[in-house]
């Protein structure tokens, strides 16, 4: 990922009065764990961060609408309006699974054991560039992974693999905010997601938006 600065502006209040910035408004699918990690390695208080989730299926609405400052991203988009900065983090892969799947009680599973089951499709405005990363649509074998149900949001998915034996490839950060019912297994052959964090590309970001992303990035070189 190619880091790209972002345009800075004062944090002046328009009195020129003395105040505490507002929190930065940081977008988050899933877990507030991942991010936090990402926070504290950057050195930056709790306080100065507020968390705003996003649905998969608009992942960028929040940030275009000028809702959030920056959000976290795993793999490249390429949207010509959503700019990147380095890695910041990794995020291990993992399949989502009901406590009642044949996969549930595995340590670790590979992409040929997940084949034998139902899939989700690409949901709403997602990139489905990044859909084909984080659901491959083959094994490396060559067998196909059938992307049958549809993906709305995070709750109807967990009501979908509770009653089914779908799955979902996903994600490791994502066992922290599913319930005791689904299972987040590793996939032990699919490589960790480096996960960055984006902005609007020609959005006059606040100075301690740019400094979150430098002591982020830095963070992550260590």
């Amino acid at each position: 990922m190619t880091s790209r600065t972002p345009v800075a502006a004062g944090d002046a209040s328009a009195s020129g009065a003395a105040a505490s910035p507002r929190p930065l408004r940081l977008g988050i699918h899933g877990s507030t764990h991942l991010a936090a990690r990402i926070v504290a390695a950057a050195d930056h208080p709790v306080s100065s961060i507020e968390y705003i989730r996003y649905e998969v299926s608009e992942p960028f609405r929040l940030l275009r609408a000028g809702e959030t400052d920056l959000m976290l991203v795993k793999y490249d988009p390429f949207d010509p309006d959503i700019a990147l900065s380095q890695r910041v983090a990794w995020d291990g892969r993992a399949v989502l699974v009901g406590a009642h799947h044949p996969l549930a009680a595995q340590e670790s599973v590979s992409l040929e054991q997940i084949a034998d089951y139902e899939g989700f499709r690409c949901p709403g405005d997602f990139p489905p560039n990044v859909w084909d990363l984080v659901v491959p649509p083959h094994t490396w074998a060559g067998r196909a992974i059938r992307r049958t149900h549809t993906m709305t949001t995070v709750l109807a998915l967990v009501e979908r693999l509770r009653s089914t034996l779908a799955m979902h490839v996903s994600f490791q950060s994502l066992e922290a905010v599913l319930p005791p019912d689904i299972k987040v297994v590793p996939v032990h052959d699919l490589p960790p997601s480096p996960v960055a964090l984006a902005w609007l590309r020609g959005t006059r970001l606040p100075e301690r938006a740019w400094r979150f992303v430098r002591d982020a990035e830095r963070a992550a070189e260590r």
